[in-house]
């Protein structure tokens, strides 16, 4: 398979992007289904999303290191700050950190997560955003993009992603923008924005974007969750305040789908910037990037497959 083909087998009956199920109402399976994401309020409670909160500043004081993450800083502020959530806007690869990995495992994330890909899940990716204050030095807007530009396994419609708002987001603090039905859209070349400023490192868009395609700016509350779809194009905008917008979030996947060779696709020059950063930070001669992401994969419910 190449990165063009994408879409599983489709389901029998009405539904193909959503399993059935006794969790999902049909209206919510059909918005799914037109739109390509589902948005599930107060779903993760104010007490686990402190207990995330306080072992993120642990991270950011650098009390504890979980092995695997890795941990990206504004560097230009570190002078000014220090270690500090100041300084620190994304915690990446925390599937060694037991406490902020409890919430790929919470029964009310997982209820939902087996509705878009059956019963024996692995929780491949992790991340904790903290969208920094912008400046003119640097901008945390990430270009909208389809998160399946990253993955090398398939089929992209037994992947999902869950994406918790750990405080208030909105226009004003960076929320997501979402273009609604564009999963149903084949995976598209991708690479650094052509705009002036420093690129952040991997934060990969469109290379033709469509801009008169219809977005949405998701607007949630503390503990609102939406899940998407890996083909969902979407992104997300600057912090024009002074405080933090942070989110949790875990890329999830059917551990019954299987990895692809990105050679000669539009993914292969994706697959050699992020080889080149693991050989560098862990001092490896011999990485492939389905090397990479076995050592992030980790089964959260039911049995291990085939990833």
């Amino acid at each position: 398979p190449t990165s063009a083909q994408v879409s599983a087998v489709p389901q029998p009956g009405r539904f193909c992007y959503t399993l059935d199920n006794d969790v999902l109402t049909t209206e919510q399976r059909q918005f799914y289904e037109d739109n390509g994401y589902l948005l599930i309020k107060k779903l993760i409670s104010d007490k686990d999303i402190e207990r995330f909160r306080k072992e993120f500043l642990r991270i950011c004081k650098k009390e504890v290191n979980p092995p695997g993450a890795m941990i990206m800083k504004d560097e230009s502020l570190r002078s000014q700050y220090g270690q500090s959530e100041k300084v620190v806007n994304k915690v990446q690869d925390f599937q060694e950190d037991k406490e902020l990995f409890r919430y790929c495992t919470l029964p009310e994330v997982l209820k939902y997560v087996e509705c878009f890909t059956g019963p024996n899940i692995m929780a491949m990716h992790t991340m904790l955003i903290n969208k920094l204050p912008d400046s003119d030095k640097q901008t945390f807007l990430h270009p909208m993009h389809q998160d399946l530009h990253y993955f090398p396994f398939r089929p992209a419609d037994r992947i999902v992603c869950s994406w918790t708002a750990m405080e208030r987001a909105d226009q004003d603090n960076g929320c997501l923008v979402v273009q609604p039905g564009t999963h149903k859209e084949p995976l598209k070349r991708h690479g650094y924005p052509k705009q002036e400023g420093k690129a952040n490192k991997l934060f990969h868009g469109l290379l033709d974007e469509d801009e008169t395609s219809p977005r949405v700016h998701l607007v949630m509350e503390k503990g609102d969750t939406v899940f998407f779809h890996p083909l969902l194009i979407h992104g997300s905008g600057v912090n024009k305040t002074s405080g933090f917008r942070k989110s949790i979030s875990c890329h999830f996947a059917s551990s019954q789908c299987y990895y692809i060779d990105v050679k000669n696709t539009d993914q292969e020059h994706l697959e050699k910037e992020i080889v080149e950063i693991v050989r560098k930070k862990y001092n490896a001669t011999s990485v492939e990037l389905r090397d990479i992401w076995n050592f992030r994969a980790r089964l959260v419910q039911g049995e291990r497959i085939n990833l």
